[in-house]
């Protein structure tokens, strides 16, 4: 039932129909959406044949990535009252439930209203876009006013913050929703982090040590480099949410461990997709089981984000293919088996219809020398965070590929078939940066427990507490819009845009998660010796790596707009 006006307490919202209110927000929001498309679409369009102009959307950036942002948000909402919803007839929407969602609806609406931040100095407002005041009237009804200035209240994020400090076992401060076989596996992967990964995980990072193989074999047998790899080709078979669910655990431990699967994850999905019988016989089993371990090799130097632009050349001799160029930000070339390179073989091409994979063999190297083939070398490229695997830069000179490993038989395949691996990429980076907020969240929470100042916990204070409640609140919201995005795939249906808005949404929540946590350490956050400080650094390469938060936000723009 809607209500006639503001309700004047916090406690007044938790004790009424707080669905109804949540429910009745959600029109206004997509209505304001449909409306910002109308307006940016306008600006950015051709006027003669009506399609996107690529140097007008360029020209108004900021209006079509602060639309990109507005749909992010409605999406977001969307998806937290499906979760309500769901628990609700589950009997499962108990009070910490209720406080996430009120506080999430109360928070967004008004950013939705006043502002959007895009990054910590950017923050895109409705003008921004071309929206009026009358534009925004269609949120100017009852239920989001009560929303918006009852919903985020000191008392609400006082209360949550009090509730999570009663339930400690609570694995995710609230109910997830998932299903209970998929509760189980996070359990599963919960306990194996805690045990083997976050006692050590900060020694690793400070030492900028590579994973030890101990816990790549346990993975391995853990089932985690084939879990969704069919299993008529030696996988488990599982979904798309059960591989965001490990992500999360793994990543809540080190984001190193929890990214390990991600390059078996691309490197299937590619062969799965657009391989042959045969590749896929030869490369799925040793991939699913561990045995064979990838990286990907895509970027380069000058390139970044214009993978169109790549210049690493194949040539064709004989039967097989010679590689020539340099690659960079490699994610753990040393060791592993296989690299999936995207080069241009097609003569005379300059953009991305040139461009062909190759599953390029090679000899696992070491520490010490991490390149071992000829034709083959590169180094180290030291960095804040994300240590586990390594980055390094790898250079191809006369570098020889089997002829039978052009992914699909197939020349200037290569953007297209990569493409098809976007979606699950940025699923399972967006899981990723779940797990570092989360573990972001762990260590304000226990140190804001500990810390005692002016004779009482730190946690007590309001503003260290209102830190707390937001990580909750913002990692929930991020949650629900990548489990959509997980369903969405699972079921076969497009998602890269949902998949993009689950990323551009968790990297952002992950660094404000990391950064605020480290707030709440004050001057020990700033020390080497605490864990905040690798987590800090770990959350920032969130919005940059599967593409970086500028051009996702483009991308996103872009399919809404088209």
């Amino acid at each position: 039932m809607a209500h006639d006006g503001p309700v004047a307490t916090t406690e007044a919202i938790v004790l009424n129909d707080l669905l109804a209110l949540t429910k009745a927000a959600v029109a206004p929001v997509e209505a304001l959406l449909l409306r910002a498309k109308d307006v940016v679409r306008e600006k950015v369009q051709n006027p003669d044949n009506g399609k996107v102009d690529a140097a007008l959307l360029e020209r108004e950036q900021t209006a079509a990535h602060g639309l990109a942002w507005v749909a992010t948000y409605v999406e977001a909402l969307r998806q937290m009252q499906g979760w309500a919803e769901r628990l609700d007839a589950k009997g499962r929407f108990g009070e910490v439930e209720q406080l996430l969602h009120q506080i999430a609806f109360g928070e967004y609406l008004w950013q939705l209203y006043g502002g959007i931040p895009m990054s910590q100095g950017e923050i895109v407002r409705p003008q921004d876009l071309g929206l009026s005041q009358d534009d925004q009237r269609v949120m100017m009804i009852p239920e989001v006013m009560t929303l918006t200035q009852n919903g985020n209240s000191q008392s609400a994020r006082m209360r949550l913050v009090e509730l999570m400090r009663e339930r400690t076992a609570d694995i995710t401060y609230g109910a997830t929703g998932l299903d209970d076989e998929l509760e189980m596996i996070r359990e599963q992967f919960r306990r194996f982090s805690k045990e083997k990964v976050e006692p050590f995980a900060h020694d690793w990072h400070l030492k900028d040590e590579l994973i030890p193989m101990e816990i790549i074999d346990d993975l391995a047998e853990m089932g985690v480099f084939g879990l969704t790899i069919p299993e008529e080709h030696g996988g488990l078979g599982l979904s798309k949410a059960s591989m965001v669910v490990v992500s999360e655990e793994l990543s809540r431990g080190y984001i190193g461990v929890g990214s390990l699967g991600t390059r078996s994850e691309i490197a299937a999905e590619l062969i799965l997709c657009g391989g042959t019988d045969e590749q896929k016989v030869k490369w799925l089993p040793g991939l699913a089981s561990g045995e064979i371990l990838p990286t990907a090799v895509f970027t380069e130097p000058n390139t970044g984000s214009d993978l169109g632009s790549l210049r690493t050349k194949a040539v064709k001799i004989g039967e097989d293919w010679i590689l020539s160029g340099n690659k960079t930000w490699i994610t753990h070339a040393a060791r592993t088996h296989v690299m999936t390179v995207l080069a241009r073989s097609v003569s005379g091409t300059d953009d991305y219809k040139g461009l062909s994979m190759f599953l390029a063999e090679k000899t696992p190297g070491t520490d010490p020398e991490p390149f071992v083939n000829e034709g083959l070398s590169g180094g180290e490229i030291e960095v804040l965070g994300y240590r586990g695997m390594k980055e390094y830069t790898v250079n191809f000179d006369d570098f020889q590929v089997k002829g039978e490993n052009l992914l699909g038989g197939e020349e200037g395949q290569g953007f297209k078939q990569l493409m098809q691996t976007f979606e699950s990429a940025r699923i399972q980076t967006a899981a990723r940066a779940i797990g570092v907020a989360q573990s972001a969240l762990d260590a304000g929470l226990q140190y804001g427990e500990d810390r005692k100042q002016f004779g009482k916990p730190l946690i007590s204070f309001p503003r260290v507490a209102s830190k707390l409640a937001m990580m909750a609140v913002e990692i929930m919201v991020a949650r629900q819009l990548t489990y959509f995005s997980a369903r969405e795939k699972d079921n076969d249906r497009r998602c890269d845009l949902e998949a993009g808005m689950a990323k551009l949404l968790g990297a952002r929540v992950a660094w404000a998660a990391a950064d605020n946590a480290l707030q709440i350490h004050g001057g020990n956050g700033f020390a080497l010796e605490y864990g905040i400080s690798r987590i800090l650094c770990d959350a920032r390469i969130l919005n940059i790596f599967e593409g970086a938060a500028e051009i996702q936000a483009q991308v996103i723009a872009r399919r809404l707009l088209s």
